[in-house]
């Protein structure tokens, strides 16, 4: 909520602000974000915020289970926070995701994620409510699907297509895992931030898991990343500045004083700024809020309206893979924190990265949202690639030596994405191979064989 007593930002602020997010290796965390989309397990349709059982109802009961406070804004519920710092959160179609709390270990991530899993499904099971993990609706088309009653969703929802023609497909249909990642220093910050955006398009080819829009084969591997790639120029892709020598905080800053503005937040209301300039709210020259300066939670708030492969905010955010299931969700923060976490493991990323410039991961974006693990980065073959970059994870998983209660360390959360690899082949292939055989081409089936389960 903005105080309006707050001290006005400058430069130097914005820049101090990200700084603030540095963190001793000890103190390091690991924030794991998924997203899944909910159906009517009869229907299969997405349910609404208001119907009986729909996402208003969900929320609500899991508002009186211990531990979870209930969000809300104009009088609706729109998420919910627990006491150990996860929360739930809604995207626009009504997607369920599940910010989860800063943990130390993948174990635990693991365990959070099944127990979300196992909570999600206890709630809704009354209503005939399931849960899928995939990267885009395989079934409904923009207009079958209801929005959820979020302020800045209504600003989004109307200044989308006015920048790009896939927009609303990546607000209603589309879901993801992220994984939220600490540095040190500013250089380790650039190191990871270069290295991580370097290879998400090997993200996005080895989680590739939507290859259906409208029940029917889209063409990609990944309709997300396909969405995402005609989203909004202006906010989503990659930051070519990451690439720059002179690359730190303050390039950064100056690349979200480029992207356009979506809104301000005031009290409980979001006032509609899409496509002002934040550079004209510092100068206290914003259209309709004229001599009103931006104070840090203005701030704050536009970090949130770029969506770049790879976010900086007091930590890195990683967003190129598409939705999945439990082991999926585990072994996406598994692929990173092995690279990132370790120095050996790092510095071996970052020496393949080397040669790899901004042009050559946006080719490498429409590649994999392709084709998956037989497109290119670079001069690389994104199997070959996948093969030598996941075995520098494990071992630095191997070198970080945390131990769950019977011993084993954290490399066996690779193991869904190293079968994968071995192959050469995604989830997307797999689901195709099904559709194409043991389905007859209906996508009914899709719907049971692969909901999610804890």
């Amino acid at each position: 909520m903005t105080h309006h007593n707050d001290a006005p930002i400058d430069r130097a602020s914005m820049i101090a602000w990200f700084a603030d997010g540095e963190k001793s290796p000890d103190h390091w965390g690991i924030g794991t974000e998924h997203e899944k989309l909910l159906f009517n397990c009869k229907t299969h349709r997405r349910p609404s915020y208001e119907e009986q059982g729909g996402i208003r109802d969900i929320l609500t009961k899991i508002s009186h289970i211990e531990g979870w406070q209930p969000v809300t804004e104009m009088g609706n519920i729109i998420a919910l926070k627990h006491d150990d710092g996860a929360s739930i959160t809604l995207e626009p179609g009504g997607q369920f995701e599940l910010s989860g709390a800063v943990l130390k270990t993948l174990h635990q991530t693991c365990a959070e994620t099944r127990s979300h899993l196992k909570l999600m499904t206890e709630i809704m099971s009354d209503d005939c409510i399931w849960m899928l993990g995939i990267g885009f609706d395989p079934t409904w088309q923009r207009e079958d699907i209801p929005w959820m009653p979020k302020g800045r969703y209504r600003i989004m929802r109307d200044y989308m297509p006015k920048v790009g023609t896939k927009g609303l497909d990546m607000m209603l249909r589309t879901c993801t895992i992220q994984v939220n990642l600490d540095f040190s220093s500013e250089a380790d910050m650039v190191k990871k931030f270069r290295t991580s955006l370097a290879l998400q398009p090997l993200a996005t080819a080895i989680f590739a898991n939507s290859p259906f829009i409208e029940g029917k084969p889209s063409g990609y591997l990944s309709s997300r990343a396909a969405a995402w790639i005609d989203t909004d120029a202006a906010r989503s892709g990659v930051p070519a500045a990451v690439f720059d020598k002179g690359f730190g905080y303050e390039q950064w800053v100056d690349y979200l004083l480029d992207v356009p503005m979506y809104f301000i937040h005031d009290g409980d209301s979001y006032k509609d700024a899409a496509g002002l300039s934040f550079r004209d709210f510092m100068a206290g020259n914003l259209p309709g809020y004229e001599g009103r300066l931006p104070v840090i939670s203005d701030w704050e708030d536009h970090t949130t309206t770029a969506f770049p492969e790879v976010r900086l905010k007091r930590f890195l955010e990683m967003r190129g893979a598409d939705g999945g299931d439990w082991g999926m969700i585990c072994a996406l923060p598994a692929f990173w924190v092995g690279l990132l976490y370790d120095e050996e493991a790092l510095d071996a990323a970052s020496e393949i990265i080397r040669t790899i410039g901004p042009d050559d991961v946006l080719s490498a974006r429409m590649s994999a949202a392709k084709d998956g693990l037989r497109g290119q980065l670079g001069d690389r073959d994104m199997a070959d690639l996948a093969k030598q970059v996941l075995a520098i994870s494990e071992m630095g998983l191997r070198r970080r030596q945390r131990l769950n209660d019977v011993g084993d360390d954290e490399t066996g959360y690779l193991q869904p994405i190293k079968n994968l690899v071995d192959k050469g082949e995604t989830q997307a292939d797999r689901l195709l191979g099904r559709f194409h055989k043991e389905w007859n081409e209906d996508i009914k089936p899709l719907y049971d064989v692969y909901r999610l389960k804890s």
